[in-house]
């Protein structure tokens, strides 16, 4: 269990800048330590982009910042081939993406072709151009944000996209105490310059090998399944969730409950991890939106009625 405290460092790091965001940043860590991408999905000014850069400079790993605006092309992201009159050769040029930690900033800002460039890195961890595949560096991750009451001038990300991201995280606004304490926190200079690694690279290989063998039984399993399948067979739902999802159900609930300093899934884990991993997943019918019926209830409606596993 010596990659416990590695999680609860890196959470306990990155609040020396983010105050009051410590939900966000443990489920920024659990999707990280799952080996999967999160949408960070809030208004402008909340830190979306700051609780990025903590994440990579709390593990010491490369990071890259790609704007996403319309004029963005897929080479940018993935890279291109460029003839070599020396070597009489095409070489390729590495694009935004070859870094182990991505900040897609307003990734619904870019053209449906270039957010179709980011499909395959983020599901194979590879670009392939001109027929070649090139891995991205390992351990990998994509971090995208974006605002959700601002359209005019955004693009919105696809179902196939949206379910390639492991979960969907809000911050949402700090209360009195907090929005002062970052006043005073920020009043000279920015905490993040002076942030130093607690992990590594290598270790968080380490801790995503050991994630997965984190036990789930049997009846943890069908429970997974159960929620999962539940959001088929609800009348306002005109999408619902695939099976990766169940996938990235268990292996969320695995990386949380080593976060807790169990080396076994209890239905706690799974249940708090429902709205997260399952929200973005859902696309209800137009008549349920006019309702103002919302995912959330429909999920919280879903899990009650499923009986826990003892």
């Amino acid at each position: 269990m010596q990659n416990i405290p590695i999680m609860k460092r890196i959470v306990e790091n990155m609040g020396k800048v983010m105050v009051g965001q410590s939900s966000a940043a443990k489920l920024m860590v659990v999707c990280l330590a799952s080996g999967g991408h999160v949408l960070v999905e809030d208004v402008p000014g909340i830190g979306k982009t700051t609780l990025a850069y903590a994440l990579a400079k709390s593990i010491g790993v490369s990071f890259n910042r790609i704007q996403f605006t319309p004029d963005i092309l897929p080479s940018d992201i993935t890279g291109f081939s460029m003839y070599n009159p020396k070597t009489s050769e095409f070489e390729y040029k590495k694009g935004g993406i070859m870094s182990n930690i991505i900040l897609a900033d307003e990734i619904n800002r870019t053209s449906p072709k270039t957010q179709a460039s980011m499909l395959e890195v983020m599901e194979e961890k590879q670009v392939t151009v001109d027929g070649v595949a090139y891995a991205v560096p390992d351990p990998f991750m994509v971090i995208a944000t974006q605002n959700p009451v601002e359209y005019m001038g955004t693009y919105p990300l696809p179902e196939a996209q949206l379910d390639r991201f492991l979960m969907k995280v809000t911050m949402g606004y700090p209360d009195l105490e907090n929005e002062i304490d970052i006043l005073f926190r920020f009043q000279k200079n920015n905490p993040l310059h002076s942030l130093d690694a607690v992990a590594s690279g290598e270790q968080i290989k380490e801790l995503r090998n050991h994630v997965r063998q984190v036990h789930v039984e049997r009846a943890i399993g069908d429970y997974i399944v159960e929620i999962v399948q539940g959001t088929r067979r609800i009348e306002n739902i005109l999408l619902g969730c695939s099976p990766r999802a169940s996938l990235y159900l268990m292996r969320a609930s695995q990386a949380l409950a080593l976060f807790m300093g169990r080396d076994y899934v209890i239905p706690d884990d799974v249940k708090s991890l429902v709205l997260p991993v399952l929200s973005h997943r859902i696309v209800l019918k137009q008549e349920a939106r006019i309702r103002k019926v919302t995912v959330e209830s429909i999920l919280s409606a879903i899990v009650s009625n499923i009986k826990v596993p003892a």
